[in-house]
């Protein structure tokens, strides 16, 4: 079974509470929420005020997710919203290994996201300190985005390394997760499956999280 961490970008902003009270009646496992800064991607989300606020009332663990430049910025501050997990960029962070050991010092799981045209083995040398890896199947930046198929590929090389070495550390996927890519990125060994639009967007949202955390991962 996988886990699902539905994503707060596509929610409906003039209703917030709204959409996080069916997020926590609902099956998601976690809350995702990207945090943009309109340099390292080209969009700007939205930052701490939103972020604490959502954090009062969000009964689901924190999954935040920085695209941002320099992210090891805001470890503190993300600690003190009680964030369970912060993901940060290795195209963003310059001394990946020292924000992974700030990060889990500050008593939150550590988790390195690649951008789709990075490839897995850049994570060799990192890979059994962090607690998990979040492979971006679009391009950074936008939600609603067409899903890049050699994710799936990129899935298995993952899975595969992570096997051979014997580490409990997750694969977060997020980008185009909906009711066609979602069991064949489960059947690649996907753990976590973030979903923002097709969640979001459907009339029955508690379903659809439902059917996708009753699937089965490798």
């Amino acid at each position: 079974m996988v886990k699902v961490s539905p994503s707060l970008l596509a929610a409906d902003f003039l209703h917030l509470d709204r959409d996080i009270a069916m997020i926590n009646r609902s099956e998601a496992d976690w809350l995702h929420l990207d945090v943009m800064d309109g340099s390292f991607v080209p969009n700007i989300s939205f930052g701490f005020p939103v972020l604490e606020a959502v954090a009062k009332v969000c009964q689901k663990p924190l999954d935040v997710h920085y695209m941002i430049e320099r992210p090891e910025r805001y470890i503190k501050q993300t600690a003190k919203l009680g964030a369970m997990m912060m993901n940060v960029h290795y195209e963003a962070s310059v001394h990946l290994h020292r924000t992974v050991q700030e990060i889990h010092d500050a008593g939150m799981k550590a988790g390195v996201t690649l951008n789709p045209a990075t490839p897995v083995s850049m994570l060799e040398d990192i890979l059994g300190d962090v607690d998990m890896v979040l492979l971006m199947s679009v391009n950074p930046g936008f939600g609603g985005q067409k899903f890049i198929e050699n994710t799936i590929e990129k899935v298995r090389r993952l899975r595969r390394m992570i096997a051979e070495k014997g580490f409990p550390t997750l694969i977060e996927v997020d980008g185009g997760v909906q009711g066609e890519t979602a069991p064949r990125l489960a059947a690649a060994g996907v753990d976590v499956l973030v979903s923002g639009s097709y969640v979001f967007n459907s009339p029955t949202p508690e379903q659809v999280i439902h059917d996708l955390r009753s699937l089965s991962s490798l």
